[in-house]
Formats: structure tokens, C-alpha cells, sequence
């Protein structure tokens, strides 16, 4: 997966937006003004952030050497996944929707239901 694929799969999530809140070359994607998902627009290899399940997140990187403990981020909520490996392209859709899911399912009530509604 490149960053285009990244970027355009990141953004087709309902309500999903991106911006650049940290440096130039730092892209979040954010759902109700939360990030789901974070990447480096020149690190090499490209490597994508994303929030996972506590659990999950420790046996996705027992399986996956492409998936780490998150890189600068808590690496009990994140895992930090290296896309130009093995992990196939499904697996990566896969864990960027589980990512966008836990952080629309914490946003407030309202802004869920906003973010659902454009559905």
C-alpha cells in the first residue's frame, strides 16, 4: 500500500478528514476531531499509526513483524504498521477500520451520531 492508497482509503471512512497538526509532513486522519490514523509523509519504509484494541494490538504483533508497539505514541493503544512488507492490503483496510470504529465509538453522542448521518 502507498501513501495515495492510504490517504484515499483513510478519507473514504464517513466523516473523515485530514490535516497536518503537527510539522509538515505529519498527516492525521480524524474522525470528529480525533485521529484514527497517522502517518510520515517521508519516512522510509512508509509506516502508518493506528489505534487497536489493547489485546489485539499484542497478537497482531506477535504475527505480523510489520507490526510494532506504537512509535511515539501509547504503545498499548497503537500499533505502528510498516506498509511496504508481507501484511496484505485487506489486512491493512482491515485494521484502519478497527482504528476509525474505537475512536468514533469514544467520541460524544452527538458527534457520533453527526458522523453516522453522513453515511
Amino acid at each position: 500500500m502507498n501513501i495515495e492508497e492510504l490517504r484515499e482509503y483513510c478519507l473514504s471512512r464517513p466523516g473523515a478528514t485530514e490535516d497536518f497538526p503537527f510539522d509538515e509532513t505529519t498527516l492525521a486522519f480524524k474522525v470528529g476531531g480525533k485521529i484514527f490514523a497517522l502517518t510520515s509523509l517521508d519516512a522510509q519504509p512508509l509506516t502508518v499509526n493506528l489505534k487497536c484494541d489493547p489485546e489485539w494490538a499484542v497478537t497482531l504483533r506477535e504475527q505480523f513483524s510489520e507490526v510494532q508497539p506504537g512509535y511515539h505514541m501509547n504503545k498499548k493503544h497503537w500499533n505502528t504498521v510498516v506498509l511496504e512488507g508481507n501484511v496484505k492490503i485487506s489486512d491493512v483496510k482491515a485494521w484502519v477500520d478497527h482504528s476509525y470504529d474505537l475512536v468514533l465509538r469514544s467520541l460524544p453522542k452527538a458527534t457520533r451520531q453527526s458522523v453516522q448521518l453522513q453515511v
